[in-house]
């Protein structure tokens, strides 16, 4: 596989054998609580958010009401995500917003929810992909690692790697895919578990790479 359409082609009809369901790893009922969710998950594992959010859902699952529950009670119940200051002002803040602006829905668009606090590209991606099925390639530590491994971008940063994906994979693969990648990197392509040079896609795509791949951030 000498060029990187090659190796993407490879890897995508491969990862579809492994994953052929692609279940997102966040519990969420719908759109809202999916953003919220997503929101969470940063610099936090998707098996703590889970753990989380029923007790957030119980303070309220809504705009309407969460935008009623006080930040510090917020606060308190996420404590376990990590940087709950910023998340549970962000999550009020959002409520808020949802219900003044958008009458309590989540905007369709990339622009719209990225003008939500808190909310990144990566959560719109996120959202624009798994709620209301618009292709997206939201990078993640995992994507960002393996698309290295696999020689599909150089890595200088996650907005680099995004379009160099983009580039590579079908449009319509991008909302699995995503997914795949990071069932895989957790499974098989870990950070630690394996360096470039140890699991099944890293050995065939790259068969002649000898040293450990650093990743660039």
């Amino acid at each position: 596989m000498t060029t990187k359409q090659e190796r993407a082609a490879w890897i995508d009809g491969r990862l579809a054998e492994l994953y052929p369901q692609t279940p997102v790893p966040l519990d969420h009922r719908d759109a809202f609580t999916l953003l919220v969710a997503v929101l969470l998950s940063a610099q936090c594992t998707d098996k703590r958010v889970n753990l989380v959010t029923p007790h957030l859902w119980a303070l309220g699952d809504t705009p309407e009401k969460l935008r009623r529950v006080p930040v510090a009670e917020i606060q308190r119940v996420i404590r376990p995500c990590g940087l709950s200051p910023q998340k549970a002002k962000a999550i009020a803040g959002l409520s808020q917003i949802l219900v003044e602006q958008h009458s309590g829905a989540v905007p369709r668009t990339f622009e719209e929810l990225e003008e939500l606090p808190g909310v990144g590209h990566k959560t719109a991606s996120v959202v624009m992909a798994q709620a209301f099925g618009v292709p997206a390639f939201p990078v993640d530590t995992h994507i960002h690692r393996l698309a290295q491994r696999w020689k599909l971008t150089n890595g200088k940063n996650v907005e680099q790697t995004e379009a160099d994906l983009k580039k590579l994979f079908p449009r319509e693969h991008w909302n699995a895919l995503h997914l795949r990648i990071i069932f895989y990197g957790r499974e098989h392509c870990s950070a630690h578990g394996c360096d470039g040079t140890v699991c099944e896609i890293c050995r065939t795509v790259v068969p002649g790479r000898k040293r450990a791949v650093k990743t660039k951030k």
